[in-house]
């Protein structure tokens, strides 16, 4: 069988909270490194189309103006001055958009007449450079670090290095729909390296900025998430030690709250389970136990009453067959023979009609009814029933009662206690024979005590003279007559009443005593 085993809180918290924070620290520095990398192998790359876009998209928009003008029959050179570019009157359209390509696009643009080679129009200071390189390209002559990014009839556009200024530049070249004339743009890309430079060390400074402030937040909100769930583990825990009296406090309406909820619903039913299964359990529990008591009871019983009845079913056995057998032919014999025969079958009858008595009482079915008499009458009724007795035993009977005394119980069985304790006390008389019968009235019991001298019963015996067939001195009990059911059926009487009976030594002999209600009620 599997153990179950809990964490401790302390390593929930920590286990939970730092594997939070740990995936947290990782998914921003993922984030970062991703966009380290986008920044260094593709922003330039994209940067570069974006200009290649913006080279194309002055080309079209200039040679549209070239193509309208030469349609005309008129030259782009007639809009476009030196001076009416620098100046601030109004502009024409092919100046307003070289000024555009220059403010919005950063392109320095610079147009030449290829029948003068002279230019028209600089939108640059280094006009002579940018002539010369035009030429230079015109002439087929180019940078050996030069990298052809498209070409077409119309115009180059390429990645070339300039040696004076240590930087690459993007440049595009050709010629307008006219084919007069030529121009040259350029665009430096120094600017996005070290943008993206700039960009790499700034989102550095940021990503650990953010990481360490987010794994703050994080460690804390984290502990707003575990905190009901340590609490939810501590139920958990004390449910498997069968402990249902913690309950979750959580008011959260989300998935930790309703699993709460659930798990207060699953601690009452299985407290409910539980309290059903042990009370199943202990009744199974005492179901058992007394099938085992009441198969000992019977095999003890069977053992017993075997053993009781084959002395007397012996001797009548023995005397009917002498008497068969005309072994006693006097009529004197015969007599004793026939006496003994009934005294054995009288012991027998006795034993059985006990036994029935035991049984009813032990069983249930004989029930108590309860009734308000004179107890004193009833010990008086006794002992004129046992005076007989009494004189063979030559007994002094001590009983003294004045006034009566009523109480409230079965005045049939509790006579029959009465009878049990004075024949008992008969029976073991001894020394000076003194009976003494003593009630003692108390606030809502009475207490009867019969007592007699002679020799005391042995202290590891008086626990066991209410059991059934139990005899402290087994020789005198069967010169007597007894059968050990008496104080059995004394014992079985008195729980009925729901009261309490006993035996005890004194200096000169035994007491046995029984309480009664002298209330109804009680």
């Amino acid at each position: 069988m599997k153990r179950l085993t809990f964490l401790s809180h302390g390593s929930i918290r920590k286990g939970i909270q730092i594997r939070f924070t740990m995936v947290f620290i990782g998914l921003m520095a993922g984030i970062f490194l991703s966009i380290w990398c986008v920044n260094n192998w593709m922003l330039e790359g994209f940067y570069i189309n974006q200009k290649v876009e913006a080279l194309e998209l002055a080309y079209s928009e200039m040679n549209e103006l070239v193509k309208e003008k030469s349609e005309n029959g008129q030259s782009i050179s007639d809009e476009l001055s030196k001076d009416n570019y620098e100046g601030d009157e109004e502009q024409t359209p092919a100046l307003s958009l070289l000024r555009k390509l220059n403010d919005k696009y950063n392109i320095t643009m610079l147009i030449i007449d290829s029948f003068s080679n002279q230019p028209i129009v600089a939108s640059t200071r280094d006009m002579n450079f940018m002539l010369n390189r035009a030429l230079q390209y015109m002439l087929g002559h180019s940078n050996p670090k030069t990298e052809i990014i498209t070409e077409n009839n119309n115009y180059t556009i390429q990645k070339t290095f300039d040696n004076r200024t240590k930087s690459f530049y993007l440049e595009s070249w050709g010629y307008y729909s006219d084919n007069r004339t030529i121009f040259i743009m350029s665009i430096p890309l120094a600017s996005i390296r070290e943008s993206v430079q700039l960009s790499n060390r700034f989102l550095a400074y940021v990503g650990i900025v953010v990481m360490a402030l987010g794994s703050i937040i994080m460690y804390f909100t984290t502990k707003k998430v575990t905190s009901p769930i340590l609490q939810l583990a501590h139920i958990s825990e004390q449910m498997s030690h069968l402990d249902f009296d913690a309950k979750y406090q959580g008011d959260a309406q989300d998935e930790i709250g309703i699993l709460g909820n659930s798990m207060n619903v699953l601690s009452d039913k299985l407290k409910e389970a539980v309290e059903e299964l042990k009370s199943a359990n202990n009744q199974l529990q005492k179901d058992i136990e007394e099938k085992i008591q009441i198969d000992e009871m019977r095999q003890e019983f069977i053992a017993n009453v075997s053993h009781e009845l084959k002395t007397p079913i012996a001797l009548i056995q023995g005397y009917a067959e002498g008497l068969i057998e005309g072994m006693a032919e006097e009529k004197e014999s015969r007599d004793y023979y026939c006496e003994v025969i009934m005294d054995e079958a009288n012991k027998m009858n006795k034993m059985v009609r006990q036994l029935l008595t035991l049984n009813a009482l032990e069983s249930g079915n004989d029930l108590v009814s309860m009734e308000h008499f004179n107890l004193v009458e009833l010990i008086e009724g006794v002992l004129t029933a046992t005076r007989i007795l009494i004189e063979q035993k030559e007994a002094v009977i001590e009983f003294s009662n004045l006034h009566p005394v009523y109480v409230w119980a079965d005045e049939f069985k509790i006579e029959e206690v009465v009878t049990n304790y004075i024949s008992n006390a008969l029976n073991h008389l001894d020394g000076k024979k003194i009976i003494c019968i003593t009630i003692e009235e108390m606030t809502d019991t009475v207490r009867v005590a019969v007592k007699n001298t002679g020799k005391p019963i042995p202290e590891e015996d008086l626990p066991n003279i209410w059991t059934k067939f139990y005899k402290v001195d087994k020789a005198r009990t069967r010169a007597y007559g007894g059968s050990g059911i008496g104080l059995s059926i004394v014992k079985a009487v008195i729980d009925s009443h729901h009261k309490e009976c006993g035996v005890k030594n004194v200096n000169d002999g035994v007491e046995f005593w029984f309480t009664l209600d002298s209330t109804i009620g009680t």
